[in-house]
């Protein structure tokens, strides 16, 4: 069977409600370990992709087990980045992936903003996890900078569930991301952004995506559903 590791978002942390819940339910469920690294490291300002990449990647070269990522938001590229590069990667989970995320982001700025961020090297941005606003440094924008253009083609498979209602990444991402690719499934599910109102029906989609539980009499959840 898989490791499983999940990869929190942008601005956020490893006791984010989605990851306490999915951790609980792997836990309970399936005495399975949910491994979730902290990609603040204790220094959200020098936070940048590619220091996400090289933690997690530390954590894949270091096994020689399969893992299936499951990715939330930013961590749902930074899954789909890894995947790419790592045979180890078997499986893709992605929460709202936040493909396209530079030039979304870049555009709610404006110039005049990303300019005042590139001179004083430093932005204000609300921190999920700590609660609290913390300073983000320039670096990550031209950190970025050089993953907007990667072409993801490695097929395996991947589910995505994005909510119909999200501002942030607008569905129409995950559409046209799964449109050009066949071993991709959306699902859509009634929701924004956070898909913390949904939390029973990810899991319910992510269970059916684990090898075991197609094994002998079956799995019941909260909801009284078996998968066989």
């Amino acid at each position: 069977m898989s490791n499983y590791i999940y990869i929190h978002g942008f601005a956020s942390s490893p006791h984010s409600r989605k990851a306490d819940y999915l951790k609980e339910r792997f836990k309970t469920e399936l005495n399975i370990s949910l491994e979730i690294p902290d990609l603040n490291q204790g220094d959200f300002s020098n936070f940048t992709l590619t220091r996400s990449l090289a933690q997690i990647q530390a954590l894949l070269e270091g096994s020689d087990k399969s893992f299936t990522l499951i990715g939330s938001s930013l961590g749902g590229l930074i899954s789909a980045l890894l995947a790419e590069q790592f045979t180890q990667v078997e499986r893709l989970i992605l929460l709202a992936p936040a493909f396209d995320f530079l030039s979304l982001w870049l555009k709610r700025l404006g110039e005049d903003t990303l300019k005042q961020w590139q001179e004083n090297n430093s932005f204000p941005v609300y921190h999920y996890g700590e609660m609290k606003t913390l300073l983000l440094n320039y670096q990550f924008i031209t950190d970025a900078t050089q993953y907007s253009s990667i072409l993801f083609q490695r097929p395996l498979p991947t589910l995505i569930i994005h909510g119909i209602e999200d501002e942030t990444v607008p569905i129409e991402v995950s559409r046209h991301y799964a449109a050009s690719r066949s071993w991709v499934e959306l699902l859509e599910l009634p929701s924004d952004h956070n898909l913390t109102d949904v939390l029973p029906e990810i899991w319910d989609y992510i269970a059916k995506t684990i090898p075991a539980l197609n094994l002998g009499a079956g799995y019941n959840n909260d909801n009284g559903l078996a998968n066989s």
